[in-house]
């Protein structure tokens, strides 16, 4: 068993599809909040240059510690950079970590997204075919792919680095994206009492270097 995986973290209010902490869970999930910043505003005078000025002001190195995961129990993502804020405006770029036996939602977009596997074993299914990956591996998400992730293992998690094009894309006004079946918000055995690893303690290098 990896030493990753607590069990005994489950509360009554977290089992079963229909009770009111499931559907709190689910209306606070990442993928289902109102408010998200797509495109940022851009305005002012009719010249780049204060732009530019404040672009050139910002960080350009973001630390990981600064952002912790959301969601849960079975995915969990730390958002590291998106338009909001106020740096990029054509790509967004998260982290994923997947709870042993962990599915995510199911659902479609325009845009194209890449998911760096960085440690662990699962799968996709991209519009009914299966494909297989673990670390080291590039998991491609074509456009207008219907598609979801899984941890194929049942006691280790699994960990990807995603980087998509969707802010370009809706910025263009290419719309389309539907879910076809919500995150999962109800705790399975497998996952049961997992936390998402927030301290990187060189999980993803082998000991003693390459």
């Amino acid at each position: 068993m990896d030493d990753r995986v607590l069990k005994g973290g489950a509360t009554p209010g977290d089992i079963g599809h229909n009770s009111e902490a499931l559907d709190e869970k689910r209306n606070n999930m990442y993928h289902n909040r109102k408010d998200r910043v797509f495109v940022r505003g851009i305005q002012g005078e009719y010249n780049v240059k204060q732009e530019l000025e404040r672009l050139r002001a910002v960080p350009r190195v973001r630390k990981a510690k600064g952002n912790s995961f959301i969601d849960g129990p079975q995915c969990f993502s730390r958002h590291y950079i998106e338009p909001k804020d106020g740096v990029t405006q054509t790509f967004h770029m998260h982290l994923e970590e997947y709870a042993p036996g962990a599915s995510s939602q199911k659902h479609g977009h325009v845009n194209e997204a890449a998911f760096y596997i960085l440690d662990g074993e699962g799968y996709e299914i991209h519009d009914g075919i299966r494909y297989d990956w673990k670390a080291g591996d590039i998991a491609i998400v074509h456009n207008n792919c219907v598609h979801q992730h899984f941890n194929a293992s049942t006691d280790k998690p699994a960990r990807a680095l995603v980087i998509k094009t969707k802010p370009m894309y809706l910025f263009l006004n290419m719309l389309f994206q539907k879910t076809v079946k919500e995150r999962p918000v109800d705790v399975t055995p497998e996952c049961e009492g997992f936390t998402a690893r927030e301290e990187e303690v060189d999980f993803n290098h082998p000991k003693g270097g390459y």
